[in-house]
């Protein structure tokens, strides 16, 4: 096995950066094969044939319930057993360290069951690991299932930590479910840096984890001593179903592919007072307000617009309590997806956001901190409140950021 190695470089200031012409030409694409179970994820590459890479230190892992090889047993117990490393550290990011906590509930410091491992929480009094969390480990390891959308919070705890850490980064690599080779949206504008989107990346970024984080540090944004342990017989055109590893809830509102599609856009309403749908049996795709009394007429005017890959429907759903109108049965507009191949989710989420603006401009309610940290920009936002030529224009301008962002992006990627 080649592993793909790439040395800390000196911190940039600027975000603004030219690619190396150097490090353009270190690309290794990964040409390991597949086995007869489909792709071979990163944990189990590093217990077959890269343990070595642990052996002998003190380990630190990054990890939540997605962190698991095909048989469905956990990284954290696959290295607590595993001979000669010794696990003594672990971190639990959003969701907490069993995937089972609300989003945006704080999370506290524990011990595993299990191993009797302290678990120490990146989502809680602190976003970082301190000198204190990482004081019995000599090597951090990341092994987490991320969505490929740039609002995710896993990601950017993760680059977060490699960041400060300032020991050995390992990245058990795991795959884009929405394809690693699409990329959609504007870049993130600095000034709107946040744990929903960090650095300046596409919305829909095209990355694995291990690949976002050999990016960023390439290009200069951070020193970063990363080992990317890649999957075997991954390709960049896959979609989660054509790897054969089993589906797990990335977190408890994800629950399947065609949600995954659409939330690099769907997600743009929890910057507002509409559901998202939350509370109800298929966020994401299920958008509604206790007032939305016209979801027929706003379906039909969505459907007319020919947005590819989606058709609305209207319908009803009861909210549980502790969400956006919990306990209420409000109207709804379920987003069906079509043909993924072609959807836009950034494009989808603005018009459902301007549709709805524009039929309920008395009703709406920007989250302001909210809707900019989410889009990356004010200007969505803006544009959406402007009009449909506004909105399209901004549009406009994020393919041709994607675009670009596509371009600079090659060399770093490990997947063919």
């Amino acid at each position: 096995m080649t592993l793909l190695r790439f040395p800390g470089l000196p911190t940039l200031a600027s975000a603004a950066l030219l690619l190396p012409l150097s490090l353009a030409a270190q690309r290794t694409p990964v040409t390991c094969s597949a086995d007869a179970r489909g792709v071979v994820p990163g944990v189990e590459v590093l217990l077959r044939d890269s343990l070595h890479l642990v052996r002998g230190k003190r380990v630190g892992l990054i990890t939540n319930h997605s962190g698991r090889d095909r048989d469905g047993r956990s990284t954290i117990d696959l290295l607590h057993k595993a001979p000669g490393v010794r696990l003594t550290a672990l971190y639990g990011l959003e969701h907490g360290i069993r995937g089972a906590a609300k989003a945006g509930e704080k999370i506290s410091d524990a011990v595993d069951p299990t191993t009797g491992v302290p678990v120490y929480s990146l989502y809680g009094d602190t976003r970082v690991p301190t000198p204190a969390m990482l004081k019995d480990v000599d090597v951090l390891v990341y092994d987490v299932q991320d969505v490929g959308a740039r609002v995710y919070t896993y990601e950017w705890s993760m680059v977060l930590a490699a960041r400060a850490a300032r020991k050995p980064f390992i990245v058990l690599d795991r795959p884009n479910p929405i394809r690693a080779d699409r990329v959609e949206g504007g870049m993130l504008d600095p000034q709107f840096s946040t744990l929903v989107g960090l650095y300046p990346v596409a919305a829909r970024y095209g990355f694995t984890p291990g690949e976002l984080l050999r990016y960023l540090g390439g290009i200069g944004m951070f020193a970063v001593d990363v080992t990317v342990v890649p999957m075997c017989g991954y390709r960049a055109d896959m979609w989660w179903e054509d790897t054969r590893l089993p589906w797990v809830n990335p977190s408890p509102n994800l629950r399947n592919v065609s949600a995954l599609v659409v939330y690099p856009g769907t997600v743009f309403f929890e910057g507002t007072n509409v559901s998202e749908g939350r509370g109800t049996d298929d966020p994401f795709t299920l958008i509604g307000a206790a007032w939305l009394t016209d979801a027929a007429d706003a379906a039909a005017e969505l459907n007319a617009m020919g947005l590819p890959g989606v058709r609305f429907e209207s319908t009803s759903r009861a909210i549980e309590p502790g969400y956006k109108f919990g306990g209420q049965t409000i109207p709804m507009l379920k987003v069906q997806v079509t043909d993924r191949e072609v959807v836009r989710p950034v494009a989808l989420g603005a018009w459902m956001l301007r549709v709805l603006y524009k039929r309920h401009a008395a009703q709406w309610e920007w989250r302001v901190g909210a809707i900019d940290r989410l889009a990356g920009t004010d200007r969505l936002r803006k544009a959406v409140e402007s009009g449909d030529e506004a909105v399209r224009t901004w549009l406009a301008e994020g393919d041709a950021d994607a675009a670009a962002f596509a371009k600079a992006i090659a060399p770093y990627r490990l997947y063919r």
